[in-house]
C-alpha cells in the first residue's frame, strides 16, 4: 500500500522537503557553550511515524526517523543545494545519470555497500509492482539502474524524461542489502549506512539511536570522531505542544517544532532556532467519480466561497504568507509565482451562482441539493497542527454552510490521515499540507494512479496538467522552471489543489545546535553543547 504524506513530506519531501535556515537571536539560554564530546540528543516529534521502511511511506516524521539510519547519494544542504553523500560525483541529463561511490562505505551491519546494491535500490523503487511509495516520486517508474562494482558506478536511465532525474533519484534513501532481503525488518528497524544505528523502537513512545564510530562517509567529509556530535539520540513522541515547550525549557529535551501559542514564551528564552519554511494551509477536494467535488465547477465555487485571507491568518496565527505555488517560497530552484491570478476571488454571491449554475439549489432547509441528493462535505483535518488548524476548518465550514453547504468535520491524528488517504476512508475535502522542493515531486500526488497502486489519493484527472508535464520533463536549461510553471498554473485553474498559507516554523534548540535540510534536522549537523 501507497502512502501519501500527511502534515508537513515530506514528501521527499514526501513529502521531500527543503528548508531555510535561518539564526535566533535574544534569548538567555539554549547553544551558550562549546561542543562537546559525547552526550544525549533529544527531539521531541508531535506524532509516531509508524511503518520506518523507508520506500513504504512518505510521512515526513518518517522522513526525519530515516535521516538517522540512511544515507542517499546525494544530500541536500541548508540552502537547498546538492552535495556528496554516499556518491563522491555524479552527472545527469533529463535521462539518464550516473553516480560514482566513495570508497569505505559499510552498512551498519559492518558488511560493505557495493554499486550493486545501490542499484537494487534504485530498481526496486521503480518498479510499480514492488508498491513503494518512492515510484514516480523519486524514481521514474520502469527506469534501470546497472551496477559496476569494480568501477563502483551506479547508471540510471528513465523511460521518460526528468528535468531534475539526476537529484531526484540521488535524494533516495538507500537499504542495505540486510534490509533488502528481508524487508520485514524495515518496519522497526533499520539497514542502512547512516551515521545512527537504531537500538531501541517503542511505538508511541520512542526510538533511540546510537552513533556508528566507524562513519566516515558524511556531506563535506564529515566524519564520526567530530566534537561534538551526541553519542546517543532519542526521539521522543510529544503530541502535545505545549507539553514539548515545557520540556525543551527544562532541558529535558533538546529540539522541538514550536509553531503555536507557545511559541512566543519560548523563543523569549531560548536563543536558537532554526526556521522550517513550508506550506501549512492547502485544501484538496476528492474528485472521486461520482463526488460532487469532481466536478471543478463545484471545486471553483466552494474555493470562491472562501475567504483565503482569512483562513491564512487563522490556520498559522497570524504569521502566515500567502504561497506562490505548490513549492514553498525559497525551496527549489524555480522562483515562478504559479498561484497568482489563477484561483477566484472571495465573492459569496458569485460562488452561490456558480453553485446554482451546477445544478445545486437550496432546498427548504437551506442545504443544496441536486437530484434528491443534498451537497454534504466530509472534512478532514490534521490535529496534530493543533488549535490553529481546527480553528480554519471551523471557518471554513462556516463559509461553506453559508453558501448551502452541509459540513461535517473531522479531525484525524496522522496515523489516521494516512489511512485516509492511502482509500481506506470516505472524504469529500481536507487540509493536507504537501511538502515538496521539486515541482516533479508533485506529480505522483496529483495525476496517474489512486491509492492503493498510487500516491494520487485525490484521483486527479486534469489532462492540460499532463500534457504539461510531459512538455516540461523533456526540457533542460532555462525554460525548465517556466514550463513547470504553466503545469502548476492548470492545476490551480480547476481548482484541484488550493494553496493558501506558508509558514515559517521554528525548530528550537536548548543545549544542542543543528541545521535544517531536505524538510528535517540534519543528523550530521547536530552538535551537543555545555
Amino acid at each position: 500500500m501507497k502512502n501519501a504524506g500527511t502534515t508537513t513530506l515530506a514528501m521527499a519531501g514526501a513529502l521531500a522537503l527543503a528548508l531555510t535556515a535561518c539564526s535566533g537571536g535574544g534569548g538567555t539560554a539554549g547553544t551558550s557553550g562549546k561542543p562537546v564530546d559525547g552526550g544525549t540528543f533529544t527531539l521531541a516529534m508531535a506524532a509516531d511515524p509508524g511503518t520506518l521502511d523507508p520506500h513504504a511511506t512518505t510521512l515526513s516524521v518518517a522522513h526525519q526517523v530515516g535521516l538517522f539510519m540512511y544515507d542517499s547519494l546525494l544530500a541536500v544542504d541548508p540552502a537547498g543545494k546538492e552535495v556528496s553523500a554516499l556518491a563522491d560525483s555524479w552527472k545527469s541529463t533529463s535521462t539518464n545519470a550516473t553516480y560514482t561511490l566513495r570508497k569505505g562505505i559499510t552498512c551498519s551491519d559492518g558488511t560493505p555497500l557495493t554499486a550493486q546494491d545501490v542499484a537494487d535500490n534504485i530498481n526496486y523503487a521503480a518498479d510499480p509492482k514492488a508498491g513503494s511509495s518512492m515510484t514516480g516520486l523519486y524514481v521514474p517508474a520502469a527506469a534501470k539502474a546497472k551496477a559496476d562494482d569494480a568501477a563502483g558506478t551506479v547508471t540510471v536511465t528513465s523511460p521518460g524524461a526528468d528535468a531534475f532525474l539526476g537529484r531526484n533519484v540521488g535524494t533516495l534513501p538507500i537499504v542495505c542489502r540486510k534490509g533488502l532481503t528481508d524487508r520485514s525488518i524495515l518496519k522497526q528497524g533499520g539497514s542502512g549506512t547512516g551515521l545512527f544505528t537504531l537500538t531501541e523502537a517503542v511505538a508511541d513512545d520512542h526510538y533511540t539511536f546510537t552513533r556508528r564510530k566507524d562513519y566516515a562517509w558524511g556531506p563535506a567529509g564529515l566524519k564520526a570522531d567530530t566534537k561534538g556530535l551526541p553519542d546517543t539520540v532519542v526521539l521522543k513522541v510529544v503530541r502535545n505542544e505545549a507539553t514539548a515547550a515545557n520540556l525543551l525549557l527544562a532541558k529535558q529535551i533538546n529540539a522541538a517544532l514550536i509553531a503555536g501559542q507557545d511559541k512566543t514564551r519560548v523563543e523569549s528564552r531560548l536563543d536558537f532556532k532554526r526556521a522550517m519554511h513550508a506550506p501549512l494551509g492547502e485544501l484538496w477536494f476528492n474528485q472521486r467519480r461520482g463526488a460532487a467535488t469532481a466536478d471543478p465547477e463545484v471545486r471553483r465555487a466552494l474555493t470562491q466561497a472562501l475567504d483565503l485571507a482569512q483562513l491564512r491568518t487563522v490556520v498559522t496565527n497570524g504569521g502566515g504568507a500567502l504561497p506562490a505555488g505548490l513549492v514553498a517560497t525559497g525551496q527549489g530552484p524555480c522562483t515562478e509565482d504559479t498561484l497568482d491570478g489563477t484561483l477566484p476571488a472571495h465573492d459569496r454571491a458569485a460562488a452561490e451562482a456558480a453553485l446554482d449554475d451546477a445544478g445545486w439549489v437550496k432546498g427548504s432547509d437551506g442545504v443544496r441539493q441536486q437530484d434528491g441528493k443534498k451537497l454534504s462535505l466530509t472534512f478532514y483535518y490534521p490535529t496534530s497542527r493543533g488549535a490553529p488548524m481546527q480553528n480554519a476548518a471551523e471557518l471554513l465550514r462556516s463559509f461553506w454552510q453559508k453558501a448551502g453547504v452541509k459540513v461535517t468535520l473531522r479531525g484525524a491524528a496522522d496515523s489516521q490521515f494516512d489511512q485516509v488517504l492511502s482509500g481506506q476512508g470516505s472524504w469529500d475535502a481536507m487540509f493536507m499540507p504537501l511538502l515538496v522542493t521539486l515541482p516533479t515531486q508533485a506529480v505522483p500526488f496529483v495525476s496517474g494512479a489512486t491509492p492503493p497502486n498510487g500516491n494520487n489519493f485525490g484521483s486527479i484527472d486534469n489532462p492540460q496538467y499532463e500534457a504539461h508535464v510531459k512538455k516540461a520533463s523533456a526540457l533542460v536549461g532555462a525554460k525548465v522552471c517556466e514550463a513547470w510553471a504553466t503545469a502548476e498554473k492548470a492545476l490551480f485553474q480547476r481548482a484541484d489543489v488550493v494553496p493558501f498559507a506558508d509558514l515559517a516554523t521554528p525548530v528550537f534548540g536548548n543545549g544542542a545546535t543543528f541545521d535544517l535540510a531536505d524538510g528535517a534536522i540534519a543528523p550530521t549537523s547536530i552538535r551537543v553543547v555545555g
